[in-house]
């Protein structure tokens, strides 16, 4: 009886590696960034009135969903007539705004995603458009700060002894001479919130600078632009004291010397 040949096992390449080796298949990663877990998220920071819990669903679980959907709108739709150095600065922007909106997310009237989607495309189009007017008449553009570190800085610090004494006098100091460096009530009205924040800072967890401007915000009722000068006149502030105290080792004023 003639030998029966063995059948050649074919070679499929997305099986095996070219040496004749199985290859190992990659989990495939979700590229899901809005899911449920960020709508379930969402309603609980709703439901939320403890500071330091909104502060940890916001950072945990939709502050990243947030920036994916900016992102993916401001690059889809090609939004790139802006105030702003760059998208990220924009993303920002887009970002405070959906947190202003967020209150009037309703889950009985369905998907978060889409119900953000919505507001940040809205948004964005009157941006845009806006912007583009600017451009082509050659209108000035407004004095964007983009310096907001130092203060997600000193909320997030976990610093030595020295330093943090040194906000402690900077909080004070500020605080004395609030009527000479803010005059009207505006202004003090977002300087007493900004303090009132760094006092709390050890009781808060890790802030970033979308959550802190919406919490001065939130506190205050004041629009971004007034937010941002009274900001840029503490960030003044702060590194004036800041060079003094490693120059001289303490803080002077007028009337009382902080350290």
């Amino acid at each position: 009886m003639p030998r029966r040949k063995k059948e050649k096992q074919e070679f499929d390449p997305e099986v095996y590696t070219k040496s004749g080796k199985l290859r190992k298949r990659k989990k495939k990663v979700s590229r899901q960034y809005f899911t449920q877990e960020t709508e379930d998220a969402i309603v609980k920071y709703l439901e939320s009135d403890d500071l330091s819990e909104r502060n940890r669903l916001f950072n945990d679980h939709i502050n990243y969903s947030l920036h994916k959907l900016a992102e993916n709108i401001i690059h889809t739709f090609k939004f790139y007539y802006t105030e702003v150095d760059d998208v990220e600065d924009l993303k920002h922007e887009v970002v405070v705004f959906l947190l202003e909106k967020l209150h009037r997310y309703d889950q009985s009237q369905g998907k978060a995603y889409s119900f953000f989607g919505t507001i940040a495309k809205r948004y964005l189009i009157v941006y845009n458009e806006n912007n583009y007017k600017k451009k082509k008449a050659k209108a000035e553009l407004e004095d964007v700060d983009d310096d907001k570190k130092v203060y997600t800085d000193i909320v997030n610090q976990n610093a030595d002894k020295k330093l943090q004494s040194f906000v402690n006098s900077y909080v004070r100091y500020v605080d004395l001479h609030m009527n000479d460096f803010f005059t009207t009530t505006v202004d003090q009205s977002v300087a007493i919130a900004v303090m009132e924040i760094f006092k709390r800072r050890e009781s808060l967890e890790v802030f970033n600078k979308q959550h802190f401007y919406f919490y001065i915000r939130e506190i205050t009722g004041q629009s971004t632009p007034a937010i941002t000068k009274v900001m840029k006149e503490l960030k003044k502030i702060y590194k004036r004291l800041m060079n003094e105290e490693y120059l001289k080792g303490e803080i002077e004023t007028d009337d009382v010397n902080i350290y």
